[in-house]
């Protein structure tokens, strides 16, 4: 099985920048976009091409903001949306769809902004998040993908030493909100498969940060830990263009 996940910074921008055909060179089971910036019926319009498909998504009350959706070659068991707490449930940030033998949850967490002004709220969503992926895990292996806006440790930026602290998705708060995460029984499947590898799936568009390879590590895979042994290889596709993130791909056995 492949399962993609993308940060497309735009579902209808991306449709513009070739995303239907990257789609289908991936030809993935499951395909989770995050940041698709779109109304649900917006979403579903803009794939249209794509009619073969189950097609789930979950979109902020606000327009235009947020949004996430897993696009599926075979229909899921079941579906859901968000994690039932009200005041993280209108941003459209969580969508899962249940599988013979896993959940897939896609997640765009939020980011804590300019001057971290979401800082405080980013580590209620923190607990709030890993609290509903433990209840799911006690049904059945869960495997968690997207954007969780947190370079984990050092290896996982560019300038860890100039950022810590002083830049969103680099602070203690987040590191340890991310840390909480994984304490729920979860394993980072790139970083165990690939310690010491330096690799990247964000970089600033204000900075011209790609071409210098000044980036940030801030998409995952997360597997429960029992499942692991299922993990084949986990691919960070560094060479597609289209978006200020890049694809992330992970096989299972």
């Amino acid at each position: 099985m492949k399962i993609l996940s993308w940060n497309v910074n735009g579902i209808r921008a991306a449709v513009k920048k070739d995303f239907i055909n990257q789609f289908k060179t991936f030809d993935a089971d499951l395909f989770c976009v995050q940041e698709t910036k779109a109304q649900d019926d917006q979403v579903l319009e803009a794939l249209t091409e794509l009619s073969d498909y189950h097609i789930v998504t979950n979109s902020a009350t606000k327009k235009g903001y947020s949004g996430t959706a897993i696009i599926c070659k075979e229909k899921p068991l079941s579906t859901f949306v968000d994690i039932g707490i009200e005041e993280h449930d209108d941003e459209g940030r969580v969508v899962g769809v249940e599988m013979q033998d896993f959940y897939l949850v896609n997640v765009y967490v939020p980011n804590s902004g300019a001057g971290m002004k979401r800082l405080d709220y980013r580590g209620t969503w923190d607990i709030a998040f890993a609290d509903f992926l433990a209840g799911l895990k006690a049904k059945k292996p869960v495997i968690i993908t997207g954007d969780f806006n947190v370079a984990h440790n050092a290896i996982d930026l560019a300038n860890p030493k100039s950022n810590y602290n002083k830049t969103s998705g680099y602070t203690q708060k987040e590191i340890d909100g991310f840390s909480h995460i994984l304490s729920q029984g979860f394993v980072d499947s790139y970083r165990a498969l690939y310690p010491e590898e330096v690799v990247y799936t964000f970089w600033s568009l204000r900075t011209g940060a790609r071409a210098r390879n000044a980036g940030w590590r801030i998409d995952y895979f997360l597997v429960s830990e029992p499942y692991f042994d299922q993990v084949k290889d986990v691919i960070v596709h560094t060479d597609i263009m289209g978006s200020d993130h890049c694809p992330l791909e992970l096989q299972l056995n």
